[in-house]
């Protein structure tokens, strides 16, 4: 049985109604809503029940849930990517550090350098893409959560940087590593503590 106008128009209102933004997926929802109530009044449902059972099945949560995982989706690929870029550099920095710490310990040449470009590499392009992954997995948590992941990871990086500085006998070297070692102590670690300390009791 084939739906009239008046009864897409009402699918079509409804569906704009919602805060659906592509318009593809609005176009993409109508033909699924029509096809479905075409099928149920077929089988002796009237519109209204046959749209009822539509809405169920097709957004169980919502116009706007069927929107973020539409995103979500179109977006998986990217992220895949990402995350691939971002743990391939952690694995090639990570290495770098231990072949060029071996390197100087066996005095063999280019150890100094292996060591320090994959501190950088480490401390200037891991840990941040890191921190970032982290702090999108806190969203809608507690903020305590929140400036737990930002200033543990702020506060390695500074460490890092400053003991990479005074090793190379660079100035502010120390000072670095003692801002970055108070950020941890008064930062990261009061946050860490708490936020154990709320889930012992939200277990109880």
């Amino acid at each position: 049985m084939i739906l009239d106008d008046k009864e897409v128009s009402f699918i079509k209102s409804e569906i704009e109604k919602s805060k659906i933004s592509i318009s593809e997926l609005k176009d993409d929802l109508l033909d699924h809503f029509c096809c479905f109530i075409e099928n149920e009044l077929s089988k002796g449902s009237s519109f209204e029940t046959a749209y009822v059972k539509a809405l169920n099945y097709i957004c169980p949560n919502g116009f706007e849930e069927i929107q973020k995982e539409t995103i979500y989706l179109l977006n998986s690929n990217k992220i895949i990517t990402m995350k691939k870029i971002m743990y391939l550099i952690g694995l090639l920095a990570s290495m770098s550090m231990t072949l060029g710490w071996l390197f100087k310990y066996l005095s063999w040449k280019g150890g100094g350098d292996m060591l320090t470009y994959g501190m950088i590499c480490f401390l200037l392009l891991f840990l941040p893409m890191l921190a970032i992954n982290r702090y999108k997995m806190t969203l809608g948590k507690a903020l305590s959560e929140k400036l737990k992941i930002i200033l543990g990871f702020s506060g390695a990086i500074v460490a890092g940087l400053g003991i990479m500085l005074r090793t190379s006998g660079m100035p502010y070297g120390t000072l670095i590593v003692i801002i970055g070692t108070l950020i941890i102590a008064f930062g990261f670690l009061p946050f860490l503590f708490f936020r154990m300390y709320q889930k012992s009791i939200e277990q109880i």
